[in-house]
């Protein structure tokens, strides 16, 4: 079981930035650390919030609570926390395709939810930017069939970066324009269609592996690899708790 349980450590680092701690305002909650590990164990092990184990409490209590925390931007925030001391040498970029179970296309009436259908079924997309480290500085969901481009320019907005390594599906005149406005180097293979070649440093480009390897990690958590959620807010509150996690680790 502690496996899907948070260390000593790791809690440590967190427990003082979340809401219903001692000497918070507004109401204290009899035990945050259980619920966080419940929130954690759901997505671990990929199961419905009916099917945590009893000494999680009440599931409804935990799923409501949930909720509450993903509409305040709780899980966002400890993840911005975390992910503020980040490497800025240079940074990766791309995405990944999750399946959406048929069970999470029902909240039409909340508005976009980031689901799209295509060949594949019903997808959503996790867009990220990694650091140096491999570690997870920005995150956005999109539907599935959403270009990759359209997410770059809000992934690195607000980020101090050197260089951003991306493959082709980035190689845009927009995109290049702007990272050179910014004084980033653009480590990005251009496309086959392009008349004048740019040059690329390949040697740096082959660290883009990292933005990978960040994915895999991520969809060890079985509720992300296959979205249960109806909300994206409330699944990407689960992205953000994963990538949490990966980050105190």
């Amino acid at each position: 079981m502690r496996r899907y349980a948070l260390r000593d450590d790791q809690w440590d680092r967190i427990e003082d930035f979340l809401p219903g701690r001692e000497g918070h305002v507004g109401g204290t909650a009899p035990d945050n650390r259980l619920f966080v590990e419940a929130v954690l164990y759901r997505y671990r092990a990929g199961i419905p919030w009916r099917d945590l184990p009893p000494r999680f409490g009440d599931w409804k209590i935990v799923h409501q609570r949930h909720g509450r925390w993903a509409k305040s931007g709780v899980f966002a925030r400890i993840f911005k926390m975390l992910a503020s001391d980040h490497d800025n040498e240079y940074m990766m970029i791309d995405s990944t395709i999750v399946r959406a179970h048929q069970h999470s296309a029902g909240a039409k009436k909340n508005g976009e939810q980031a689901i799209g259908r295509s060949r594949g079924g019903l997808t959503t997309k996790i867009h990220a930017l990694v650091d140096a480290l491999g570690n997870p500085v920005e995150l956005l969901l999109t539907p599935g069939q959403a270009s990759d481009l359209g997410q770059a320019e809000p992934l690195i907005e607000q980020v101090d970066l050197k260089a951003l390594l991306a493959d082709k599906a980035y190689d845009a005149d927009r995109l290049i324009e702007l990272l050179i406005r910014r004084r980033i180097t653009p480590v990005i293979p251009p496309t086959a269609s392009r008349a004048i070649k740019r040059a690329c440093d390949f040697v740096l480009y082959c660290e883009r592996n990292l933005v990978e390897r960040f994915f895999s990690k991520l969809k060890q958590y079985r509720a992300i690899a296959t979205r249960y959620d109806k909300l994206a807010r409330n699944f990407l509150a689960g992205v953000h708790l994963a990538a949490s996690v990966i980050l105190l680790n």
